[in-house]
């Protein structure tokens, strides 16, 4: 069962944000509600893709497995956010695997389900458009970040995100394990320690998993200034 808080963070996702409300409700009623304890796997790369997931509460990690047996980290969703879209659609396999980084809720959302829908109510395809789109938009985001910044650029503008005001002072807790926040922000652990290092210089203290930010608004701004600079950079 769904509760309220559940309920308003699924409708708010992008997959169902844009769908008529009587549709969105029938949906969720026939979703599943997923629990999952830190560690544990969601669906593993190559898995045949027969669901999205939203998350309700907790951080999942995308990740691949290249040849070499390395993990590259492709993606962290949390409250909100839905994953698997594409693959699902497409009666796919899962290009990559999906991990609980903490303990986690999430809804699974059938995608046989949701395409005998689609197929009653062509009006939806847009509603799924505009979730892919959102997607897309969100990882050429994430390359011109990697692209575009310097890697203490990109560890101020992860944690401007986790920010509960919009200027002064103020206190966030690191969401997930250092070397994973590396790896989301393609750099390594050392790069990482590097980079906090360098935003002692505009108000950030690093203890533990706690982060103090002096100044919300001076750490913007350095995250905003001269974006050219990380092009040719290395970490």
């Amino acid at each position: 069962m769904l509760s309220r808080e559940d309920h308003e963070t699924a409708r708010r996702a992008i997959l169902l944000d844009s769908m008529p409300t009587d549709v969105a409700e029938t949906l969720m009623k026939q979703s599943a509600v997923i629990e999952r304890d830190r560690g544990s796997s969601i669906f593993l790369q190559g898995e045949p893709a027969h669901s999205v997931y939203i998350v309700l509460a907790g951080w999942v990690k995308l990740y691949r497995i290249a040849s070499n047996g390395a993990e590259a980290v492709v993606g962290i969703f949390t409250k909100g956010r839905s994953f698997g879209e594409a693959a699902a659609f497409r009666g796919d396999v899962y290009p990559v695997a999906a991990e609980a980084v903490t303990d986690c809720r999430l809804l699974g959302v059938r995608a046989s389900t949701l395409l005998t829908m689609m197929e009653k109510r062509p009006e939806l395809c847009s509603a799924m458009l505009a979730a892919t789109y959102k997607h897309l938009h969100a990882l050429v985001a994430q390359v011109e970040q990697l692209k575009a910044q310097t890697g203490a650029q990109r560890v101020a503008e992860f944690l401007l995100e986790l920010c509960p005001v919009e200027e002064g002072a103020c206190a966030v807790t690191l969401p997930y394990e250092k070397v994973l926040i590396a790896g989301r922000l393609g750099m390594k652990p050392e790069s990482l320690s590097r980079a906090f290092g360098r935003l002692k210089e505009v108000g950030v203290a690093i203890s533990q998993n706690h982060a103090a930010i002096s100044d919300v608004a001076k750490l913007r701004a350095y995250v905003e200034h001269d974006r050219a600079e990380g092009w040719g950079q290395a970490l």
